[in-house]
């Protein structure tokens, strides 16, 4: 479905106007509505929002969803039965819901009032992967709803983020194989971050090196690593910092200050350096986790070859009963 018929219909149907906009989904489907929800948190002055896993959100769903609330669910395979359930609640509630999802046959499409099937694979746009799509949608809701101010520079971002994610993967190549070669024996990493990246941390944390790759794993924020997990800091353990670009960057930097004069073993992804600076400075610190998602899933191949430990080889997920 377009964004902009999306929007107006959504509007529409509430008279514009929108009280909350919920985010539900679960593992790496919702880490790829952090961003979208931070985004709320840090421009809206009137919309109120949550970022649910599923079946918290079926347990113990919000007092206020209700006819003025959008929910916003993704499940990439679309049949999480989590999320669908969420989906039904939401629809009971008298909510609005909007179904992201690669499958044309999903079971979450039932229990959509709007769908986006998103592209998938080496040769997709990053502008049409739910990640995007999520954060599209809600920056045009918030555009038209409270006539947010860097709405232009937003739309330049989106115009040219293929671009720029399209530069990084090629920049990292041979990093992605040096951080593989490295770290291939090892089995605990502390992945870092800040602001709306810290999704990702947590997402590549959980997803690309736990289930992915059976290894432990753990994610700080970047603001709360001297508040406890800086004494668990020595020369042995081992460190993937994302430097984001935009306000939060300062506390990406005095963590890389601090492992640069206390730690070895430390990766430091840099928003900058990828050339993510060309996006409006306005704007820019929402197109982070586009950015990171494409560049760490360049690391998790090069650590899976390396490993020889394929990326969809599972255990139990879909295996057994759980």
């Amino acid at each position: 479905m377009d964004i902009t018929k999306a929007v107006k219909e959504i509007l529409r149907k509430n008279q514009r106007v929108i009280s909350s906009i919920y985010f539900v989904a679960c593992g790496g489907s919702l880490v790829d509505m952090y961003v979208a929800d931070y985004f709320i948190k840090a421009e809206s002055a009137k919309t109120f929002t949550g970022l649910y896993t599923a079946n918290e959100f079926c347990h113990v769903p919000p007092k206020a969803l209700g006819e003025q609330s959008v929910v916003v669910l993704c499940s990439h395979g679309g049949n999480t039965k989590e999320t669908v359930e969420a989906g039904r609640l939401a629809k009971q509630r008298g909510a609005q819901t909007v179904g992201l999802t690669y499958n044309k046959d999903a079971e979450l499409l039932n229990v959509s009032d709007y769908s986006f099937l998103y592209d998938w694979g080496a040769d997709s746009e990053v502008r049409n992967n739910p990640m995007a799509i999520s954060l599209d949608l809600t920056v045009s809701l918030i555009a038209e709803t409270e006539n947010y101010e860097h709405y232009n520079e937003f739309r330049q971002g989106m115009d040219i983020i293929d671009t720029v994610v399209n530069n990084a993967v090629k920049q990292v190549q041979k990093r992605t194989k040096n951080f593989a070669d490295k770290y291939q024996n090892e089995e605990m990493f502390y992945i870092l971050g800040s602001g709306p990246s810290f999704g990702h941390a947590y997402g590549f944390s959980i997803c690309s090196l736990m289930e992915m790759q059976w290894l432990d794993s753990t994610a700080v924020h970047s603001g709360e690593f001297f508040h406890g997990p800086l004494e668990n800091t020595d020369q042995n353990r081992n460190y993937l910092l994302l430097l984001s670009e935009g306000r939060t960057r300062p506390l990406d930097e005095r963590v890389k200050s601090f492992l640069q004069q206390h730690a070895k073993n430390v990766e430091y992804v840099d928003a900058k350096e990828l050339g993510l600076d060309l996006i409006p400075s306005e704007v820019i610190e929402f197109f982070n986790p586009i950015l990171f998602y494409s560049v760490l899933s360049e690391y998790r191949y090069a650590l899976s070859k390396v490993r020889e430990h394929d990326l969809e080889a599972r255990r139990y997920m879909g295996k057994v009963s759980y």
